[in-house]
């Protein structure tokens, strides 16, 4: 199947159909397969990428930096402080000198308002590394993870995002799942739920490519039969500490654990996560959530489910990379 993309942008789930989905993943397996071979051709010699970052990130970042090295692009990072965006330069017009610059940007930060401001204004593809209501070069890599971990045709297959599904990881689950005909379950506390924006774009293409969505707050129906069991953080840096407490009681009932992986009912169910994960208490934040209140074991996931066989976080990271040369390639490349 090959697919014209060329200089199309990236700013939201459903801004590709399943056949454009369908035909990244199937172009990010063979350039992982090539770099595997050592055996990749560079598509992308000459193109320039401009990065802008104003949330910083580790996977995001390195997946677009090595995929753009190794397709032969040279890359400008912008991190927070490295722009005027937003401060003393509006989207627009920092779109409208950028696009007489570069090939192609990415940008990463809270505004989905702003990343559609750089795709009108640039001239050139945008791609969305994440806003505070999408993450879709995640849902292309968490596809396409998934398909590697099954045996079964992406339309059979069962998934569960539980916790703080009013996210963008919750959003983009959602919406990614429904996109490609799939079983989809969102599990959390109602407060908590998507909104009924982004509900009805799930539930339009539920409808249209024959998927399951399930919005519910009852975790062992949500995990029942599952193949896979996807969270996120429930906590985020800056936040206050009360909130913390208000939100982990919240969510509590809903951390990944054994026995909520044994609830599936499945012995293969494998456990997602976009990272990073608070599993313990070797991290800043980590320790502070512990100390404060009381999760010695981890938060959205325990340490023991997290260091088992089960969880495939690490190949979900590496396949961002994979993915997102693929969205590079289809879209840039020669």
């Amino acid at each position: 199947m090959s697919l014209n993309l060329r200089n199309r942008s990236l700013l939201t789930v459903q801004d590709y159909t399943q056949r454009e989905f369908r035909y990244l993943l199937d172009l990010a397996r063979d350039l992982k397969r090539a770099k595997y071979a050592r055996t990749e051709q560079k598509h992308l010699e000459g193109r320039e990428i401009c990065l802008i970052f104003e949330k910083t990130s580790t996977r995001t970042r390195c997946a677009f930096e090595v995929a753009c090295y190794d397709q032969g692009a040279n890359v400008t990072y912008l991190d927070p402080a490295g722009s005027q965006i937003g401060h003393k330069e509006s989207f627009k017009d920092t779109a409208r000198v950028l696009g007489r610059m570069f090939d192609a940007i990415e940008y990463r930060g809270a505004s989905q308002a702003g990343v559609e401001q750089l795709a009108k204004y640039a001239g050139v593809p945008v791609y969305n590394g994440l806003t505070d209501e999408y993450h879709p070069t995640q849902m292309l890599a968490d596809v396409m993870t998934m398909r590697e971990h099954s045996d079964k045709p992406l339309s059979e297959i069962r998934y569960a995002f539980v916790g703080d599904t009013r996210s963008n990881m919750g959003h983009s689950l959602m919406i990614a799942g429904c996109l490609m005909g799939m079983d989809v379950r969102i599990c959390g506390p109602k407060p908590l739920w998507p909104s009924a924006e982004h509900q009805k774009i799930a539930r339009d293409l539920e409808a249209r490519y024959g998927a399951k969505l399930t919005i519910t707050d009852d975790i062992k129906a949500a995990v029942k039969d599952v193949d896979f069991i996807h969270t996120d953080v429930w906590v985020s840096m800056g936040e206050p500490e009360e909130l913390w407490k208000q939100r982990i009681s919240l969510l509590t009932p809903y951390q990944v654990n054994t026995g909520l992986m044994k609830a599936s009912g499945n012995p293969h169910v494998r456990f997602m996560h976009c990272l990073p994960a608070f599993h313990d208490t070797e991290t800043t934040l980590g320790k502070q959530i512990a100390e404060t209140c009381g999760m010695i074991n981890g938060v959205e996931v325990t340490n023991d489910v997290f260091e088992s066989e089960a969880n495939i976080a690490f190949e979900q990271a590496e396949n961002r990379m994979h993915t997102i040369k693929a969205l590079l390639v289809a879209t840039l490349g020669d």
